[in-house]
């Protein structure tokens, strides 16, 4: 007889190792959840490691808000080499002009280059990446031998720091903390960090540290959810999960008496008496009266749009998610 799914709802922030693919590590939570729904935004490679939200139920409504929120990675380059991916999986060709860089390369100049490129920076898109060019993704291409035109885009890097500057001998590597915006390649990153060092350089590390407000040191790995599964069992497994509304904390929040909750909750907008609060998206809760659940004393309804006019508004429903009020 099949085993039935749970209807689990929650975000796991999930501690990915070096190796897995991003959906790998998908199927096997969500085995190991028995879980009927599961998702993730903004996949790794497998040669990157860190933190990969998986979304449980309710909460893949929300993955988009993932995607759009800043990343944060941490980032080793190897200088003098080129890479044709652009990481350590890649055919490499060695810099001619790699010993003289590496030979005259300071911190200072380091520091000075970063500081060149925070900010909005014009950035192309690697061959190797899942990036669709007439339905087809560019890594295809690349893997066939082929170069096809990409168009650059802005990206915006908030924040680029130096972690270590290690040289010895003829080997010299980089490596930096860099907050950017989606879209950002990581890897494209390296390469342009390299060059404007004087030379070529590639990916020999990838982690990937902060989502927005969630971070890998809240995220737990593959092996300790197996030992949390097999010392404590489901209901330990359904524990390690955040709520939902932690993939929103970036919107503000406006909570609703009862009556209202159920209205919204049922696709109609609200007129709402506000002072001085912005147009936009917004997360909604609902008080729970004199009787509340586990604790809580409002529960999370969804997302929905403020339209303001004057010290008056009107709330208008936009993602809302199953729950009982």
């Amino acid at each position: 007889m099949k085993k039935q799914r749970l209807a689990i709802s929650g975000v796991l922030l999930f501690d990915k190792s070096r190796g897995l693919s991003s959906n790998f590590a998908l199927q096997h939570v969500k085995r190991l959840f028995n879980a009927q729904k599961t998702g993730h935004t903004g996949t790794l490679d497998p040669l990157a490691s860190g933190l990969l939200p998986l979304m449980f139920g309710e909460a893949t409504k929300f993955a988009n808000d993932l995607i759009q929120a800043s990343k944060t990675y941490e980032a080793t380059v190897r200088l003098g080499y080129s890479s044709t991916t652009g990481d350590a999986e890649g055919e490499l060709e060695e810099d001619s002009k790699r010993l003289q860089v590496i030979e005259n390369l300071g911190e200072n100049h380091i520091l000075e280059v970063f500081s060149r490129m925070k900010g909005s920076i014009e950035q192309t898109p690697p061959m190797y990446s899942a990036l669709k060019k007439e339905g087809k993704p560019l890594y295809e291409y690349a893997r066939q031998g082929v170069e096809v035109e990409r168009q650059a885009r802005t990206i915006q890097l908030f924040q680029l720091n130096l972690l270590a500057f290690e040289k010895s001998g003829t080997e010299a590597s980089i490596s930096f903390e860099a907050e950017c915006s989606k879209g950002t390649y990581i890897r494209t990153l390296g390469e342009d960090i390299a060059k404007a060092l004087g030379t070529r350089g590639y990916l020999t590390a990838l982690r990937r540290t902060k989502i927005g407000d969630l971070d890998v040191k809240e995220a737990l790995t593959l092996e300790a959810l197996q030992a949390l599964h097999e010392k404590a069992g489901q209901l330990s497994l359904e524990q390690s999960l955040i709520e939902v509304d932690s993939l929103l904390t970036h919107l503000q929040a406006i909570t609703l008496d009862q009556d209202s909750g159920r209205r919204f909750l049922h696709g109609q907008r609200l007129p709402l008496e506000l002072t001085g609060q912005p147009a936009g998206r917004v997360r909604v809760y609902a008080n729970l009266g004199t009787e509340p659940a586990a604790g809580k004393t409002a529960v999370f309804l969804g997302t929905g749009t403020l339209e303001t006019h004057g010290k008056g508004g009107l709330l208008r429903p936009e993602r809302l998610i199953q729950v009982n009020l």
